[in-house]
């Protein structure tokens, strides 16, 4: 009331003044739109036909007018918005407000609290809601000074209005947060006396209500503020106290406690359930307590507040907590799969020392369609992640076809360019150029042929483990990261040479001194980065990959970042350098002191690394394409180019060398023979002393010949001999 006719008078005034002072005025249009705490400001309207109006001689009267009516006013009593700009808020509880103000709001009936709002595209917005019911907030502060033996109560008052205001809680984030902290101080109130079943059933029956699938959206406006990580650790901290045998039935909760002597089986009796616990043998005669949620999975967040890594998986399934006394070394669980569309399975743990969720401990034994068999060797609360990004079941045996059978022509292709190599080894070392070319052609594929062999080493095991172990895994792994990183070290060699043959020119440097620096970088620095990754990693056992592959981890630790920066690194490198080499030798050629073999030695370098360079640049493009997108297209091109790099190798970096051709065996004899058959045609003619001339040289020439022989002009070509040698 005292606002209401302190109201009255402001206007009273202000329509008195603004009529006197104000040309364009609106009379009785003033209106107060309402009061902001502090010193009182009362915030006012007014309609005018101009928009330009002076003010200050009308504003001088109204403080005037208030003065003489016992209103004590501020020096700078008046600020003006106006109502037509586009950044102003107008409202009649809040007032006006410009872009970014912000303005507290009363709750409605039957809450207590504020709203804060800010005023956002010219509307006030809710940008923060600490409404709580009334009731609840009572009990929020009856739970301060509660006494253990006023739980049973307390409880019995709080299942009550949860029940009667069921729909008023689900949509209300800040009461739902109050009934949290309300569990969370029960269950730590508890840890010093029983808990019997009443209290637990008025317990499990509040949760079940702020965990209806009516509060979903509820929950996520909470997800940043961990109050589903308190629930679930108030839910475990009271089933600890729990005392006798009994069963609770919940719409979305069963709990089961009971005494095990020997097996245990339990299957869930929830709608839309089957989930399934089995212990198969406990050491002596103990209490278990089990209890499953079906729409905890809706609550619960993926990862945890310090864990980023997975982001793109869900629960997947029922949330199981599970209390007993005795150790367990193995406890099955069979969870139903809620989203058919998901695969990756994991099964995990919420871990509190790390505030996420953990698979140690646990691994998938079965992934068969509609449900999952995770086994664990301890007991705490339990469900599964999976990972929207799932390749289908008919498409995954699609692709395990090209690559097992792009790796095996892979192979072939590399231990067939190894032979070619060490068949024609000594015939094409002619010069230090040809010589580190072939070098890094070998290691190359060398590399590559260790990789692939790892490859099919990790793949085994993840066919026996669809979760695989670190011990087993781990190695595998290693090899494969180090060896990946010496091919594409070796090919980053082959680019610098070509670069320092070219561009280098005037620079000589020893064989021996490049093949020092070759050996150091091709491996020693794979190596380093290898280690160092293991190193980094091998504490919270984030080396590996969690899901279903042999390969470094991502979601975790980003270690596969050690293979994928080094590599694309390489691959620009290697592309710059062979832009200012075809630079250089389109603007001047290779160079004339460059010998002829060494020219070509060149010119089999850029080709191949202007070849290779793109493939595996695409190739591991397309792998990183496979992480962020279950496209299965991206996926074949992927297993397609990864699958075939070793026939690449063995084509551009072997067979389209002409100089490799050359001196192959089968080469050389296609080039003796014809050599025999020329040099039979002129037997006839050549004289007899000329004979063991050229057995003794083991040099066919025309040229040393006879020169006084009756040797036709027509087969006296020196072509057809002078490079063939016994």
């Amino acid at each position: 009331m005292t606002y209401k006719v302190l109201s009255g008078q402001i206007e009273s005034v202000i329509d008195t003044s603004y009529s006197n002072k104000l040309t364009g005025y609106k009379v009785g249009s003033v209106k107060v739109t309402g009061f902001r705490p502090g010193s009182v400001i009362a915030d006012y309207t007014i309609s005018a036909t101009s928009n330009s109006l002076d003010f200050e001689a009308a504003n001088t009267q109204v403080s005037d007018s208030l003065r003489t009516q016992g209103l004590i006013l501020a020096k700078d009593d008046f600020t003006l918005s106006d109502a037509s700009s586009d950044d102003v808020c107008q409202n009649e509880e809040l007032g006006a407000g410009k872009t970014n103000d912000e303005r507290t709001g009363v709750c409605g009936n039957g809450m207590k609290g504020t709203i804060t709002y800010k005023c956002e595209s010219r509307h006030w917005k809710s940008i923060k809601d600490n409404c709580v019911l009334e009731v609840i907030d009572k009990l929020t502060s009856e739970v301060e000074s509660l006494l253990v033996e006023e739980i049973p109560v307390f409880m019995a008052n709080l299942s009550i209005a949860t029940e009667q205001h069921d729909i008023n809680i689900t949509q209300s984030a800040a009461t739902v947060q109050a009934i949290v902290d309300i569990l969370s101080k029960i269950a730590n109130l508890s840890q010093s006396v029983f808990i019997n079943r009443p209290v637990m059933e008025n317990f499990l029956k509040t949760v079940d209500i702020i965990v209806s699938d009516n509060a979903n959206d509820t929950w996520s406006r909470l997800s940043k503020n961990n109050t589903s990580i308190k629930l679930l650790s108030a839910i475990e901290d009271i089933s600890d106290r729990l005392t006798d045998e009994f069963e609770i039935y919940e719409p979305s909760i069963q709990l089961k406690r009971t005494t095990v002597k020997n097996s245990f089986t339990l299957t869930s009796r929830l709608p839309n359930s089957t989930t399934e616990i089995l212990i198969q043998q406990v050491p002596q005669a103990t209490i278990i307590t089990i209890i499953i949620f079906t729409t905890l999975d809706n609550v619960l967040p993926t990862h945890g507040s310090n864990d980023s890594r997975k982001s793109d998986v869900r629960i997947n399934g029922d949330v199981v907590v599970v209390k007993v006394n005795e150790t367990l070394d193995n406890i099955s669980f069979t969870f139903d799969i809620t989203d058919q569309s998901l695969g990756n399975s994991q099964c995990v743990f919420w871990n509190f020392s790390l505030n996420t969720w953990d698979s140690t401990g646990c691994e998938v034994k079965r992934n068969n369609t509609g449900n999952i068999t995770c086994e664990c060797n301890h007991t705490t609360s339990f469900s599964i992640l999976m990972s929207p990004f799932h390749i289908d079941p008919i498409h995954r045996i699609a692709l395990d076809y090209i690559t097992f059978i792009g790796v095996a022509i892979s192979m072939a292709s590399l231990i067939i360019c190894l032979i070619i190599e060490t068949i024609v080894w000594k015939s094409v070392r002619r010069n230090d150029t040809s010589y580190m070319r072939h070098v890094s052609i070998v290691n190359i594929a060398v590399s590559l042929l260790i990789a692939n062999i790892c490859f099919i080493i990790g793949a085994a095991i993840t066919e026996q483990e669809q979760s695989p172990s670190v011990g087993r895994c781990s190695p595998a792994v290693f090899f494969m990261h180090f060896f990946y990183l010496a091919l594409f070290f070796w090919m980053l060699m082959s680019a610098l040479l070509l670069f320092y043959r070219t561009v280098m020119v005037l620079s000589q440097m020893s064989r021996a001194k490049m093949m020092v620096i070759a050996f150091t970088v091709g491996y020693g620095a794979p190596l380093l980065i290898a280690v160092i990754t293991v190193a980094s990693t091998a504490g919270p056992q984030n080396y590996i990959s969690k899901s279903n592959a042999c390969w470094l981890n991502w979601y975790e630790s980003k270690a596969l970042l050690a293979f994928v920066i080094p590599a694309l690194t390489i691959v620009a490198i290697n592309l710059v350098v062979l832009i200012v080499v075809l630079y250089k030798m389109l603007r001047r050629g290779v160079g004339a002191a460059t010998q002829p073999d060494e020219k070509h030695a060149l010119v089999v370098i850029a080709r191949c690394v202007a070849f290779l360079t793109p493939i595996f640049g695409l190739t591991w493009g397309f792998g990183i394409g496979t992480m962020a997108s279950h496209d299965f297209g991206i996926h074949v091109v992927f297993a397609l180019l990864n699958s075939l790099q070793g026939f690449f190798i063995l084509v551009f970096g072997t067979l389209l060398d002409s100089k490799v051709r050359e001196s192959l065996p089968g080469k050389l004899l296609l080039q003796k023979l014809t050599s025999s058959r020329t040099n039979n045609t002129s037997a006839g003619t050549l004289s007899t002393s000329g004979l063991p001339f050229l057995r003794r040289r083991n040099v066919y020439n025309v040229s040393e010949a006879n020169p006084s022989s009756a040797l036709p002009s027509s087969d006296s070509s020196s072509g057809s001999y002078a490079v063939i040698n016994d």
